[in-house]
């Protein structure tokens, strides 16, 4: 055995900038999801469909409710707002409202949006405010203890269906569609580069539109149903998740551990509420409806 000392090679500090950090709070890094969740792939598809689309930062903002989904806000680098559980929607119309340049997108999950939330989701469907709405899917509420959710399908166990969820489940994309959003789709965590096309094609258009990503919660959801870990639903997406752009929307329910449809199944033209607005005001009120001082929503709408 050889008595020379041996040198350690010392080690150069890489200072190469994180790809993202010029779009996510990186005092806040590393998240507080847990390993093998769907919800860092969906902010990375996000910044990406924001990085793709152009808009000014300056002019948007993203809005979130209450839930593991709800923290994606305080992570992206925007003019971010943390709201109350069900109410990101209303809180995003708002924004929209007084200052109608700005794009705004919510992301939340399913049982924000559609469960405490619905009756928001519904009407701005119907109203066609223009929105994005990203809405992750975990099939549960996933951050107060894994109890069932509108979206749980039949017969998953969940914390407060302890012999298997019996109620029908909804069916976002067919809710949106029918309630009268512009854009439907949904993808999943595994389908990244579809994904961050279809967030893009989202952004872009005018109106209520919608993008539904599944990504069931790996450590209640999954543990309690004994799916196994993150890798293995990501396995289970390749297998089962069949594409068929164009589906209609009825056709698109998800059932428990059965192959479901992904793809971009609405694309439509149809008047946003500015639009409207702005017809009906200028049809009754002709030239009144210039505003003279002082903010108002008119002073954004041209």
């Amino acid at each position: 055995m050889s008595d020379t000392a041996v040198t350690p090679v010392p080690v150069k500090e890489d200072t190469t900038p994180h790809p993202m950090e010029d779009w996510l709070r990186m005092d806040r890094i590393p998240h507080i999801w847990c390993p093998t969740c769907g919800l860092g792939i969906v902010v990375t598809a996000l910044v990406e469909a924001i990085k793709k689309s152009a808009f000014d930062p300056d002019l948007m903002a993203v809005v979130s409710g209450i839930g593991c989904t709800g923290r994606v806000a305080g992570y992206i680098k925007l003019d971010s707002f943390h709201t109350t559980h069900g109410r990101a929607i209303p809180f995003a119309t708002g924004l929209k409202l007084s200052n109608p340049k700005l794009k705004v997108v919510v992301v939340s999950g399913d049982g924000d949006l559609t469960g405490i939330g619905g009756n928001h989701f519904i009407h701005a469907a119907r109203r066609n405010i223009d929105l994005t709405v990203i809405c992750v899917n975990n099939f549960i509420y996933a951050m107060t203890g894994g109890q069932v959710a509108p979206t749980t399908p039949n017969p998953a166990v969940t914390s407060t269906t302890p012999y298997g969820a019996f109620e029908p489940p909804f069916n976002l994309a067919n809710l949106a569609e029918a309630c009268g959003a512009t854009y439907v789709s949904r993808w999943t965590a595994l389908h990244v580069r579809r994904l961050v096309e279809s967030m893009t094609r989202a952004l872009m258009k005018p109106g209520f539109s919608f993008v539904e990503v599944i990504a069931p919660c790996s450590t209640l959801y999954a543990r309690r149903n004994r799916l196994g870990s993150g890798l293995d639903l990501m396995k289970f997406y390749h297998d089962n998740a069949i594409i068929k752009n164009g589906c209609p929307t009825p056709e698109v329910g998800i059932d428990f551990q059965k192959p479901f449809v992904v793809g971009d199944f609405v694309d439509k033209e149809r008047p946003t509420w500015h639009d409207r607005m702005r017809a009906q005001m200028t049809a009754t009120l002709g030239e009144k409806f210039i505003p003279k001082v002082g903010p108002s929503i008119c002073t954004n709408c041209e």
